[in-house]
């Protein structure tokens, strides 16, 4: 969305008086925002992609985003669009954790809860100890996860604790992750990393390497090696994201690599939390041309009073933005 576009006067004065708003009514959220980012942003009319990750934790309560943040319903929402995707098994799932069977804690899993992130327990061969693995996730099921960087998708979940396959990924040949940003079927870009390693590269939206680094892994010399065998599971992964994604304004899907190829991984409505950044300024550029608050679900739904006046002066400035694109 372009930074300086013509709009009438009534347009004008409801965006500045909804930001307004929409600043006072979240104060530590945009605090945290301007100390992260170093600049103050705009909730209601964003330009920059840490701005529209703003407005979406603010402003677009797509119902949808809590399936997708729910790591079993997620498991779900892949499983229809893309059958022919292998899925890590869940073995187990329940509120309880005391309540997992105690045969399944012996062997290859990972014990995780589906209502927040970073909170895995991979097991190998009973350990760590169960005592160990039901007292932490008792205290991660109290856990309101989100609260914090706003990430409300996660607050309406029930909290569940589920036991998963692990997999043997490919860390130290290929990858363990291929991470890809999808705008409304659009390929923004994808993200390869080993995690293992501790490296990574980037690649444009038809899977060509590209120059920079990522937040995780900013040095040089941790650029990960591009062979044929990535390249095909990138460019696999690009055409699997857009069936998963749908019509998603914009989502990142990501997979997990093991020597027998691509596994459905998470669906990330929030990535880095709003607050990723790239070396590659190309990366940001290539998101916030692709990203179109038209194709949001708050706007493609009908308003009443001032959410209606709101939204038409926003659909304004998409429309003047989208226009001034055009002509350059």
């Amino acid at each position: 969305m372009g930074t300086s576009v013509d709009l009438p006067t009534r347009h004008r004065l409801v965006l500045t008086a909804a930001r307004i708003a929409l600043t006072l009514r979240h104060p530590l959220l945009i605090a945290r925002f301007a100390r992260r980012m170093g600049y103050l942003p705009n909730p209601a009319a964003p330009t920059r992609y840490n701005e529209l990750m703003l407005w979406r934790k603010i402003v677009d309560r797509n119902p949808l985003f809590v399936t997708l943040t729910d790591k079993l319903a997620a498991k779900a929402h892949i499983r229809a669009a893309c059958p022919e995707l292998p899925i890590p098994e869940t073995l187990w799932s329940g509120p309880d954790p005391s309540d997992i069977p105690t045969e399944l804690l012996a062997g290859q899993v990972v014990v995780k809860v589906n209502h927040g992130c970073e909170m895995n327990i991979f097991v190998s061969d009973g350990r760590p100890d169960r005592e160990q693995i039901v007292r932490k996730t008792k205290r991660w099921l109290k856990r309101r996860f989100g609260r914090r960087n706003g990430e409300w998708a996660y607050w309406p979940i029930v909290p569940m604790v589920l036991v998963e396959e692990r997999l043997q990924l490919s860390g130290g040949t290929i990858a363990t992750d291929i991470k890809v940003h999808v705008c409304a079927g659009e390929i923004s870009h994808v993200w390869a990393e080993d995690k293992l390693a501790k490296r990574s590269h980037l690649f444009d939206g038809n899977g060509q390497p590209l120059p920079g680094r990522d937040p995780d892994y900013p040095r040089e010399d941790q650029s990960m090696p591009v062979g044929h065998a990535l390249l095909d599971l990138v460019r696999q992964a690009i055409a699997l994201a857009p069936r998963i994604a749908g019509d998603l304004d914009h989502v990142r899907v990501d997979f997990l690599v093991t020597d027998k190829g691509l596994h459905a991984g998470e669906i990330c409505i929030y990535s880095a939390a709003g607050y990723g950044t790239w070396t590659n300024p190309v990366i940001a550029g290539s998101l916030e041309c692709l990203w179109h608050l038209e194709n949001s679900a708050y706007l493609r739904r009908p308003h009443r009073g001032l959410g209606r006046v709101y939204a038409e002066a926003l659909r304004a400035r998409c429309a003047g933005a989208r226009a001034k694109e055009i002509r350059a």
